[in-house]
């Protein structure tokens, strides 16, 4: 399938690698210049996607999963959060009622 993408991208079969590997993509995306400007409406989607895939990838690597205390820290203060909004939900209910009455 990347063979023929590539192919409709217009690389010619010289340009594709056998294995066709992450590395051999991101070259042959490089040697069609079009992809990789920004200033051409197919580059600006393509290099938008690739930097949102880099960053995604970055933030993953370094996410960890949170212990037992921050996890119970979290959940405190969401729970903290929901009580503070409901408790201004209720008064400004109990306010707009008499008013619309």
């Amino acid at each position: 399938p990347r063979l023929k993408i590539l192919r409709l991208l217009g690389a010619n079969r010289s340009r594709v690698p056998a294995d066709c590997t992450a590395k051999s993509m991101a070259a042959s995306l490089k040697s069609l210049p079009f992809l990789t400007d920004k200033n051409n409406p197919i580059g600006y989607v393509i290099q938008g996607a690739v930097e949102f895939a880099h960053d995604s990838r970055r933030l993953v690597q370094r996410c960890t999963k949170p212990d037992a205390k921050e996890f119970k820290k979290i959940a405190v203060a969401c729970a903290i959060g929901f009580a503070i909004m409901g408790f201004i939900g209720y008064t400004v209910k109990l306010v707009f009622i008499p008013i619309n009455n």
